[in-house]
């Protein structure tokens, strides 16, 4: 399975106002920093594509902003130390999970984003309990293990058909290590 990736702003407590706001709403005290593709909480960096990004950017719906190319993604963040670098695997095997092995990546854990991938089902539906604990969740706010993110996708849609944000794609995840505080929150 190939790599891909994405730029976001970060969402953690140097946010200030918004980030204690959330944190009172979600209940996940247990949060550092929520490493997600939820556009609402991470929102996305680049924002209108340039003739060039067409050339590198994954060319699928809600994907426009997604790139192959690392190096092209790098050049364009010249400057900008504050925004993370996502390397993602959407619906990975956990062998797949197993072969990403670029040491300037950590991984993170599994998201669980909705199909249109605007919404996270883990970090921005006010929880779901029938498929999993909001201690369940990492200080990112992602599961850790392959087969807990299965289980909880599978339980999302058996539990909750009608709800639209608990149809969704497992997405694994890696956030570069572009910052100590990075290098130091291992899972």
């Amino acid at each position: 399975m190939r790599v891909i990736y994405r730029v976001t702003e970060r969402f953690d407590p140097s946010c200030g106002e918004s980030w204690a706001n959330y944190i009172a709403w979600s209940g996940l005290t247990q949060l550092r920093e929520v490493v997600s593709l939820d556009g609402m909480l991470c929102p996305r960096v680049f924002g209108d594509l340039t003739d060039d990004d067409w050339d590198h950017n994954v060319q699928e719906d809600y994907k426009t902003d997604m790139f192959h190319d690392l190096d092209y993604v790098l050049g364009k963040l010249a400057g900008d130390d504050r925004s993370n670098v996502l390397a993602l695997m959407q619906n990975p095997t956990a062998d797949e999970v197993g072969s990403f092995l670029d040491p300037r990546f950590v991984f993170r854990g599994f998201d669980l984003m909705d199909l249109t991938m605007g919404i996270s089902a883990l970090s921005n539906c006010g929880g779901f309990d029938r498929a999993f604990a909001p201690t369940d969740l990492s200080d990112c706010g992602l599961i850790l293990v392959h087969a807990k993110a299965l289980n909880v996708q599978t339980r999302l849609r058996a539990e909750y058909p009608d709800e639209f944000h608990a149809d969704c794609d497992v997405w694994a995840i890696w956030q570069m290590q572009r910052h100590p505080e990075d290098i130091d929150a291992r899972p």
